[in-house]
């Protein structure tokens, strides 16, 4: 096995991660209305059920990057993996809307642990130059597991009362095939090696991913900062929100809350609901969901090939405006008595499209790229937690919003705050291509 094709490997293994993000996000989006039949809820109620995945989204990543600087990246993927497969079990069994609630808040769980720990683990094992491409793998991996999601759920739409529980049980199998990846053949991060003392390992780890080459490019740069950090006082909580650093932490936390109150996961887990307000049967509208779950995923494939030749801040500008375009467009067109059917899918896709090109992915390479190593476990997390906090109050109140107020009001909100994006993109986010990470935390002051 050639460095390139193991430096993949592994790429392909934590992205699996992302491929299960996916599928627990958008899985649910086909089973929406027979759970609430199920279990009688109400408009509240459903947003409760579809909602709490991305609380349980927040408390994972609030914590994981504190556990992946005590055990190690691999470990804590192993423990995702795991709880990915009782999840989802879990729901496919649940007889009851609070045992479905106990078990979507342990699969979210592990999405938010996903959430932080394999941004973080590519960006760490990945050469410079291809850092971003890697990196936005894992996003290209989520953009996978919600095509697959849509699928799965227009194929057991057919198979009675009971097709919602086998949609919520399509994580586990894949579950299980994460578990078994991560327990062969899956390094350990050198930075973390280095950081626990343990230098052969990492030299091994970095030699076994680019040869000789990358270990004397990028080994001398890893021990400068490491010992620079531990010249350092042992970072302190406050000492995300103080000084250089703080701004730092308060750009990359505005860029992960911008990346969900755009209303990405809204749409996303209720896109059928949606092309139904518009006037589509259902079948039909489980099958324009795929096809927006298909543009999701090639149009990742873009941003996969523009995000190291066109920049970081480049992409997020003219994400941001298509986003404001097609989501203007939507807020007037479901203002109207009828809608445009094609005129509401063709918005949505111009939406996704430009979302999947920009924030989707460029929003983990940034804040996994701009935090220095000594914080980067502890401030990712906490910037990913705000992000999912930003999810959970998008999901929960997007039905609640729908039914009070209409459609039109939900994406005029949702337009608002892409032109927010805009312009807080323009000023704040610095461009980080072609950098290595010690050189992003040279540049930004921070050494």
């Amino acid at each position: 096995m050639s460095n390139n094709k193991y430096l993949y490997w592994i790429t392909f293994v934590a992205i699996n991660g992302g491929l299960l993000f996916g599928l627990n996000m958008a899985g649910i989006s086909g089973a929406v209305d027979m759970i609430k039949g199920e279990f009688s809820l109400t408009d509240s109620g459903l947003g409760t059920v579809a909602a709490l995945l991305t609380f349980g989204c927040l408390i994972g990543a609030l914590f994981t990057g504190t556990f992946t600087e005590k055990f190690g990246r691999k470990k804590v993927m192993i423990i995702t993996a795991v709880l990915y497969i009782i999840s989802a079990f879990g729901c496919a069994l649940a007889e009851s809307a609070t045992i479905l609630i106990v078990f979507r808040v342990l699969s979210g769980l592990a999405v938010g642990a996903t959430s932080v720990v394999a941004p973080m683990y590519i960006s760490e094992i990945a050469p410079a130059h291809n850092r971003g491409r890697l990196v936005s793998l894992n996003q290209f991996a989520i953009t996978i597991g919600i095509v697959l999601a849509y699928i799965f759920d227009y194929l057991l739409i057919g198979f009675g009362d009971n097709a919602w529980r086998y949609m919520l049980a399509i994580p586990g199998f894949f579950g299980v095939l994460f578990f078994l990846f991560l327990i062969v053949k899956f390094p350990e991060s050198p930075r973390w090696l280095l950081a626990h003392a343990r230098r052969d390992e990492a030299i091994k780890v970095l030699n076994s991913i680019g040869g000789t080459a990358l270990v004397t490019e990028e080994l001398p740069a890893m021990e400068s900062t490491l010992i620079a950090e531990q010249k350092k006082n042992k970072m302190s909580i406050g000492e995300l929100f103080k000084g250089k650093t703080g701004k730092l932490v308060l750009i990359g936390t505005i860029i992960a809350a911008l990346q969900q109150i755009t209303g990405i996961n809204a749409v996303i887990m209720f896109a059928p609901d949606i092309f139904q307000a518009a006037g589509s049967a259902k079948g039909d509208s489980v099958m324009q969901a795929m096809i927006v779950g298909l543009v999701n995923f090639l149009m990742t494939i873009v941003a996969l090939w523009l995000v190291d030749k066109r920049g970081r801040k480049t992409l997020l500008l003219w994400g941001a405006v298509g986003m404001i375009i097609s989501l203007a467009y939507l807020a007037f067109d479901f203002s109207k008595p009828v809608q445009n059917g094609a005129g509401v899918l063709i918005a949505l896709l111009v939406y996704i499209s430009f979302f999947a090109a920009s924030f989707a992915p460029v929003m983990w390479v940034i804040i996994s790229e701009i935090y220095p190593n000594r914080i980067k476990g502890v401030a990712m997390s906490f910037s990913t937690a705000v992000s999912w906090l930003c999810t959970f109050l998008t999901v929960y109140f997007a039905p609640v919003i729908h039914g009070a107020f209409g459609l039109q009001y939900l994406f005029g909100i949702f337009c608002l705050f892409s032109i927010v994006a805009f312009v807080f993109v323009k000023f704040w986010i610095p461009e980080t291509k072609g950098k290595s990470l010690e050189q992003i935390e040279l540049e930004l002051g921070l050494k």
